[in-house]
């Protein structure tokens, strides 16, 4: 049996290619100017150096520089300290190559193997009280699907203490809120365009009536409708044990992740949890231990 090879097959980039890939994008950031790019050269084949490493020896970019290069080159999403003034407690973006970062990715992978498919979209991120790390959660593992390059909505439905806006840095007069009242014809959400294909749904306006509000057939209506354009859509809820939120939101879902904080989360706060999930039928994804 004979075999023809593809024409179409992209060919690898060599190393020199790769430096002036780069070179590029240092350029683009405005880390170097074009004129820098000579003396890098020289330096790079005088003491056979890497055009990133010669760039660092001479003093023209950091470290850091170079592997926000190489993330644009890998199409890898992450931001440097700082940038877009969004909270710290974005790990994955801030952080990406730290242990903590590398958590939500393993967490990512059980997810894709185990829940997530095209029929299966969605997942309510459900704690026992405020200080479970519910809202730490959702925001770091919808960065990590976005960096993926999965279509990732996060929606705030914590409609008693919303915290995804200020994690964000993004406003909240507009949000799920309008959408469930009926006061907008289209979903407020915000793309998030340095991370990828992540996209915000903030909670909007506190309602006087937060349980009766997520409790109507709205938000199912609304969750179907929003997964033609997503193919993870990550639901943040306020604390299970205070309020009933969770229990309407995770129905509406079709599924729970349970997030339990150490030393913090009591066994049987978490066992009423899933005792009043099943009551609904609503499937437990799984349970997530928050160290942070």
């Amino acid at each position: 049996m004979t075999t023809q090879a593809n024409e179409n097959v992209t060919e690898l980039a060599s190393p020199d290619q790769q430096d002036a890939n780069i070179g590029k994008l240092l350029i683009k950031a405005g880390k170097i100017k074009a004129e820098d790019s000579e003396r890098i050269l020289k330096l790079q084949d005088s003491d056979k150096l890497r055009f990133g490493e010669a760039a660092i020896k001479l003093g023209l970019v950091t470290e850091a520089d170079i592997q926000q290069a190489l993330s644009s080159q890998y199409k890898f999403a992450y931001l440097s300290p700082g940038e877009q003034n969004y909270s710290a407690e974005l790990l994955v973006a801030y952080q990406p190559f730290t242990p903590q970062a590398e958590s939500f990715r393993a967490l990512r992978t059980q997810l894709k193997l185990r829940w997530f498919n095209a029929s299966r979209k969605r997942l309510a991120l459900i704690g026992s009280g405020p200080d479970s790390g519910c809202s730490f959660h959702a925001a770091n593992l919808a960065v990590a699907f976005a960096q993926l390059g999965e279509r990732t909505l996060l929606i705030d439905a914590n409609l008693r203490d919303p915290r995804i806006h200020r994690i964000f840095n993004l406003g909240n007069h507009q949000g799920l809120t309008e959408i469930l009242g009926g006061r907008v014809d289209h979903a407020p959400i915000a793309q998030i365009s340095k991370l990828g294909s992540l996209s915000v749904l903030p909670a909007g306006p506190t309602p006087p009536n937060p349980g009766e509000l997520l409790s109507r057939g709205t938000l199912q209506a609304v969750l179907s409708r929003l997964d033609e354009y997503f193919d993870v859509i990550l639901i943040d809820t306020a604390p299970a044990i205070a309020y009933t939120d969770a229990q309407a939101i995770a129905l509406a879902a079709g599924g729970a992740l349970l997030v339990a904080r150490q030393n913090r989360t009591r066994l049987n706060d978490l066992a009423a949890i899933k005792e009043n999930l099943a009551v609904t039928g609503t499937e437990i994804a799984g349970v997530v231990l928050n160290r942070f």
